[in-house]
């Protein structure tokens, strides 16, 4: 893909869900999108309605008690906060995307990654640099990051020149003195966080489905990026084109794939439904568009 072209659907991506969003704001890293328990931002209680309404910014602290929260990154990318846990915002630019997991653990599902991002995740004193689309799991107590499935490079402290490739599989102590990855049993590390991630990419693959069948397939003036359903009361993410697949294996659909009849949804394990829009997927109520991408 060109730079250019790269760039400008980098741009468009946090412009165009609005456009069929009635009461939300502008996705961008950083947007709240979903909360389940207790959460605060800067220690203001986070809601149900905030979902898509509130964004962190810079130095801005996002923590959970029994709760847990998944944000927006760049298009494409979600970061779950686990119980008992503290994310604080760095830098929430579209090209250089930064966290600092203060306290507690958090995963992070990479499912599109440009070149001219630059996704970074701060624990302690080491600077996680995001290389691969993945699957990422940070640990603030153990002090390790988990690659699932994907490659980072980590670095001792911000922007050193000595940097640790970990690759998908492997697990890095976050020291400052930083060892060998070395191997770990994925099946066993599948614990609560991961099975409640794995249900969220499970749900956003269903809305993004919803979403194209319910009139985004083909419509014109839709553009790659996050994209409100109001009946999965948040946003999900549409490609550029083709589809692609999370790291938990399910499927997310471009419009340009959709456009010009019936589709088959195999991303799900077990095959989803094939041919058309239903097989228990909930409605979108989004309707249709006009020629010119407005609501009808």
């Amino acid at each position: 893909m060109p730079r250019l072209k790269a760039a400008l659907l980098l741009s468009l991506a946090t412009l165009f869900a609005p456009a069929f969003a009635q009461g939300t704001n502008p996705a961008r890293p950083g947007t709240v999108n979903y909360v389940e328990g207790h959460a605060a931002l800067d220690g203001r209680a986070v809601s149900q309605n905030a979902i898509g309404n509130i964004a962190m910014n810079t130095n801005q602290t996002l923590s959970t008690a029994d709760g847990r929260v998944e944000v927006l990154l760049t298009p494409g990318v979600f970061l779950r906060l686990d119980h008992d846990s503290t994310l604080r915002m760095v830098s929430p630019d579209l090209t250089h995307t930064e966290v600092a997991l203060d306290r507690g653990r958090a995963d992070l599902e990479v499912d599109a990654l440009y070149k001219q991002n630059d996704l970074r995740v701060d624990e302690g004193t080491t600077q996680t640099k995001i290389l691969k689309n993945g699957l990422y799991e940070f640990d603030g107590a153990a002090r390790e990051l988990k690659v699932f499935d994907g490659k980072a490079a980590v670095s001792p402290a911000e922007n050193a020149p000595r940097w640790t490739e970990v690759k998908g599989g492997h697990e890095l102590a976050l020291t400052g003195d930083l060892t060998k990855p070395r191997d770990f049993n994925k099946d066993a590390a599948e614990d609560d966080l991961y099975n409640w991630s794995s249900l969220r990419a499970d749900y956003l693959g269903r809305a993004n489905a919803s979403l194209l069948a319910a009139g985004y397939a083909g419509a014109p003036g839709i553009y790659p990026g996050w994209a409100w359903d109001p009946g999965f009361f948040g946003y999900t993410w549409l490609p550029a084109d083709g589809f692609l697949y999370s790291p938990f294996g399910f499927g997310f659909y471009s419009p340009v794939v959709f456009y010009g009849g019936g589709f088959g949804y195999r991303g799900f394990y077990g095959g989803g439904f094939r041919g058309g829009y239903g097989g228990g997927f909930h409605g979108a109520a989004v309707g249709g568009f006009h020629s010119g991408g407005g609501r009808r």
